[in-house]
């Protein structure tokens, strides 16, 4: 997103679980945010001329060696600055208050008391109400023209602020569900303190790719490597609708999609009228896969094979200069585009490119969540069935398949139990409630009885969770007759199978993927 038409505010993250929550939060009350590492500089924050800057909580101390500080330079460029948890006793420490480990730290819910007229951010709010803790240190002393304007049990000084520096810190999380009045303080210090306005929305959002891709292309060609996904379909929509004819999408069915879902991509797009270019290269890449059980292997395998596949085509479009990709801003984050963001999946849209790429990247989404995704393809008129379409990785169900080689037998009995499964799941209007669903097919075989008689076949596992943008995960709790009709069907109908099981693993520790 670029500042010169959007407000923004930039996030520091000092590595705290909740920072990409952070800046969502803050999306939500209309405000554009934007996560950056806490290595920035002063220097580069200036250059962005925010509106203001938050910095986020962090596992470290303010006492532990090499723990990121407070650059004291920013109170001289009168930024608007709210800190929470770490940042607020990282910027305390820096400017003269007492930062000490108390004798027991806070984490979880825990009761906070409003003092004084409760400042800018607390003012007015209940005196007595519950907020979400998550730290050890404690400030116990304000700096010297600070006031404190909260309390709790474990923190003296549980919220602070100094009116006349537009400096603000608060040790509790109002990112999190558990804190009630967190959107309404975050809201204060962006309308109140920051004089931030209602500009970031979906319709913004919009208005702004548009112009940003027809200067980036100019009278340029573009092509777009189409998975049938929500992503790059929303990228492709917005593309078309800023360079028209001058798009075409290149579709590889690769042979690992969902059951139908190759037919419906490409009524589609043929709908919308975009340039498409289908090719059917299922024998192609289950060749590559024959015999290969490691999971990595497949991906890249299948990564490798997409890029090629899709540079035979492209190499047929004459004038295209431009490739459109659907990165979103957690594959950003996830593929280890932060300073303390791990590395969790190789994916083929952010780390998997060839070093002698021939096009210029054009990435409209790429600085926007899951749910922001689904809110512009709506605002694009694009149908349901596309903006709600379920997550799917690149690779397809090629990383379904678990512990064993990729071939068109298994694949059928996965897209049979996975179709069975949407059916059911529509059937109990789940289908929203849900963000992720499908099946696992393991590549072992369990003893079973069918017909009097034992049988040797697989199991089929269901994974299905809940989630706001896939950073963070939960199991869904769906009804047990709702999984037991799953359960029969898939027994019943799909040869192969006699044994289904359900994934209650959230993420973290455990991934969405199995693979």
């Amino acid at each position: 997103m670029s500042a010169a038409t959007t407000e923004e505010v930039l996030v520091l993250d000092f590595g705290g679980q909740y920072s990409q929550l952070i800046a969502r939060r803050i999306r939500e009350c209309g405000v554009f945010a934007e996560l950056l590492p806490a290595s920035t500089t002063v220097e580069q924050i200036q250059n962005r001329n925010p509106k203001a800057l938050v910095l986020s909580g962090g596992p470290a101390s303010v006492y532990d060696a090499g723990a990121p500080e407070f650059p004291e330079q920013l109170v001289e460029l009168g930024i608007p600055v709210l800190g929470i948890c770490y940042g607020m006793q990282v910027m305390a420490k820096a400017l003269g208050g007492k930062v000490e480990g108390a004798e027991s730290g806070e984490f979880g819910r825990t009761e906070l008391t409003v003092t004084g007229d409760g400042g800018v951010l607390l003012g007015g709010l209940p005196d007595e109400q519950t907020c979400w803790m998550s730290h050890r240190d404690s400030v116990f002393e304000a700096p010297e023209g600070f006031t404190p304007i909260a309390s709790t049990p474990g923190s003296p000084v549980a919220a602070l602020e100094s009116a006349e520096k537009k400096l603000y810190g608060i040790q509790f999380h109002p990112e999190v569900v558990h804190t009630p009045y967190g959107t309404e303080v975050l809201k204060r210090f962006l309308r109140e303190v920051a004089g931030c306005e209602e500009q970031w929305s979906a319709a913004s959002v919009v208005t702004e790719q548009i112009a940003a891709i027809r200067e980036q292309v100019g009278e340029g060609k573009a092509i777009c490597g189409l998975s049938g996904g929500v992503d790059s379909s929303v990228a492709a929509k917005l593309v078309h609708e800023a360079i028209g004819d001058r798009l075409t999408c290149v579709f590889v069915d690769h042979g690992l999609m969902r059951m139908n879902e190759a037919e419906q991509v490409v009524e589609d797009f043929q709908h919308f009228g975009i340039k498409l270019v289908h090719v059917d290269a299922e024998e192609r890449f289950l060749g590559k896969l024959a015999g290969v059980t490691d999971p990595e292997t497949k991906r890249k395998i299948i990564g490798e094979e997409f890029i090629r596949v899709f540079e035979e085509e492209a190499s047929k479009i004459e004038g295209a200069d431009f490739l459109v990709q659907g990165t979103l801003y957690s594959d950003v984050i996830e593929s280890g585009g932060s300073d303390h963001a791990a590395t969790i999946k190789s994916h083929h849209n952010v780390g998997g490119l060839p070093e002698d790429l021939q096009f210029e990247l054009v990435e409209p989404l790429r600085m926007l969540f899951k749910d922001e995704v689904r809110a512009v393809g709506t605002e694009l008129e694009l149908p349901d069935r596309m903006v709600w379409r379920q997550p799917f990785p690149g690779p397809g169900l090629g990383i379904r398949i678990v512990g064993g080689e990729v071939n068109k037998e298994r694949l059928d009995i996965l897209r049979e139990a996975d179709h069975i499964l949407h059916e059911e799941v529509g059937g109990a209007n789940m289908y929203r409630d849900l963000w992720q669903f499908f099946c696992v097919l393991p590549v072992i075989r369990s003893v079973g009885v069918q017909g009097d008689g034992r049988t040797y076949a697989y199991p089929v596992i269901i994974r299905a969770v809940t989630s706001k943008d896939a950073m963070t995960a939960d199991w869904a709790r769906i009804p047990y007759d709702v999984l037991e009709k799953v359960s029969n069907r898939i027994i019943n109908e799909v040869s192969g199978v006699n044994r289904v099981a359900y994934d209650i693993t959230s993420k973290p520790p455990g991934t969405i993927e199995w693979e």
